[in-house]
C-alpha cells in the first residue's frame, strides 16, 4: 500500500512534528511535507497553539505552486474553525491531489471529517502510515480528547534496591547528572508537573525546567489536602502557573495569600477528606492539559496507582544499594497473593549515563 518513498517522507514529517515537542501544548504535535515528482517542495510543523498549523507552514514554505503535489501529514488535517481556520480548505485551494496521513484525528466528534472533505474535493486520501509513531508523539492529546483525562507519567529515581531516599529524607542525588538532564526533557514536554505536599515540605522543589531548552514552563500541580503549603515555597516563586488541589478550605487568609501570589486553589474533597484524584483529572483535562509528569513521594505515587490513574512509569535506577530502612518508591496496600500484583509492560530499557532508565506502561494504557 505504501512505498519506501512514502515511508521516507512520512518519517521526515514525524521528525518535523517532534520539533514542537515542548511548545505546541495544548495542541498536538504535527509535521507536514509536500512533494512533487518524489522531491520535497515544502515542509513545516506546528510550532505553537494559536499559530499556523503544519500544513499552512508547509504551503507557505514552498517556492513553487503546490498544484498536483502530495502532502504527507502526521495528523488528519483539521476541518473546523478553532484557534485558526481549517487546514482542509487550504490544501484543497492549493491544488493538492493526494494526502497521506499517519493518524486520524482522535477526537470522536471530528475524526474522519477532514478525510471526507478531502475526498469530496477529488483528493486521494490514504491513512495509517507510521500511525504508531504519530500516536506516541501525541499520546497525551489522544488521552485527553478520547478519555477526558491527561496522560499521567510517573517518574521516580531510586537505587537498585528500589529506595528513593534515606530514612532521614536525604535524597539528593541518587542518580547521576545525565539522568537528571534526561528527566528535565520529560518535564519540558509535559503540560504540567505534579507533586504532593510531602515533597514540597521535605525537598522544596522548584518544579521547573532548567536542563532543557524550552520557551515555556509547565504548570505546577500540588496535591495538598490540608492546604499546608508554605508561602515561601520555591515553586511559588518560580515561573509557571501553580494549581493547588486541596480538600479543605477553612483557611480563607491562606487562600487569599496564595491567590495574590498567582496560585489557583481548587477545593475538591472526596468522601475520606482527601483530594478527589479522579475528579482532579477531569478538571485538568478541561484545562486542556495533555501530559502530566508526576514527581512525588511514595504516598501520592501509591494513591495515583491505586486509583488506576497512572498510564506510564519512568524508573531511573542508580547503581547503589541503600538498604531496607531507606524509603521506598510507592506505598501500596499489603498484598496477600501474587495475583494482586500490579502488572506493567516494559517499553524501553537503556543506559542514561551510569544509570538505567526503564519505561513501562500499565496494560490498560498500552
Amino acid at each position: 500500500m505504501f512505498s519506501s518513498v512514502d515511508y521516507a517522507f512520512m518519517s521526515y514529517a514525524l521528525r518535523l512534528a517532534e520539533k514542537g515537542l515542548y511548545s505546541t501544548t495544548p495542541n498536538p504535535r504535527v509535521g507536514c511535507v509536500l512533494t512533487l515528482d518524489d522531491r520535497i517542495i515544502g515542509s513545516g510543523w506546528h510550532e505553537k497553539a494559536g499559530q499556523s498549523h503544519a500544513e499552512i507552514n508547509a504551503l507557505a514554505s514552498t517556492s513553487e505552486a503546490a498544484c498536483g503535489a502530495t502532502a504527507y501529514i502526521t495528523l488528519e488535517p483539521c476541518s473546523h474553525y478553532g484557534r485558526t481556520p481549517p487546514c482542509v480548505n487550504a490544501l484543497i485551494d492549493a491544488g493538492i491531489t493526494k494526502v497521506i496521513i499517519a493518524m486520524e484525528d482522535p477526537n470522536p466528534m471530528v475524526s474522519g471529517r477532514g478525510c471526507v472533505l478531502l475526498e469530496q474535493a477529488g483528493i486521494t486520501v490514504q491513512t495509517g502510515l507510521l500511525q504508531a509513531q504519530a500516536q506516541a508523539l501525541n499520546i497525551g492529546f489522544m488521552m485527553r480528547v478520547m478519555h477526558k483525562k491527561p496522560w499521567i507519567r510517573l517518574k521516580t529515581a531510586a537505587s537498585l534496591d528500589g529506595k528513593t531516599a534515606l530514612n532521614n529524607g536525604i535524597s539528593q542525588w541518587i542518580t547521576g547528572e545525565a539522568a537528571r538532564q534526561d528527566g528535565h526533557r520529560w518535564r519540558a514536554r509535559s503540560c504540567a508537573i505534579m507533586t504532593g505536599i510531602g515533597t514540597v515540605k521535605s525537598d522544596n522543589p522548584q518544579l521547573s525546567v532548567r536542563h532543557a531548552e524550552t520557551a515555556r514552563q509547565p504548570k505546577k500541580i500540588i496535591v495538598d489536602s490540608h492546604l499546608n503549603i508554605p508561602l515561601n515555597a520555591k515553586l511559588l516563586q518560580s515561573d509557571g502557573e501553580v494549581l493547588i488541589f486541596t480538600a479543605h478550605d477553612e483557611s480563607v487568609e491562606k487562600k487569599e495569600a496564595l491567590s495574590r501570589m498567582g496560585a489557583q486553589v481548587i477545593v475538591m474533597p472526596n468522601e475520606k477528606g482527601a483530594v478527589d484524584l479522579k475528579k482532579m483529572m477531569t478538571v485538568l483535562a478541561a484545562m486542556e492539559i495533555n501530559e502530566v509528569l508526576v514527581e512525588a513521594g511514595r504516598e501520592l505515587n501509591g494513591a495515583l496507582i491505586e486509583a488506576g490513574l497512572v498510564d506510564e512509569m519512568i524508573f531511573y535506577l542508580a547503581p547503589h544499594l541503600l538498604g531496607d530502612d531507606a524509603r521506598g518508591m510507592i506505598k501500596l496496600p499489603e498484598l496477600t497473593c501474587l495475583e494482586q500484583k500490579k502488572e506493567l509492560k516494559i517499553q524501553d530499557v537503556r543506559m542514561i549515563g551510569q544509570d538505567i532508565r526503564v519505561i513501562a506502561k500499565f496494560p490498560q494504557s498500552c
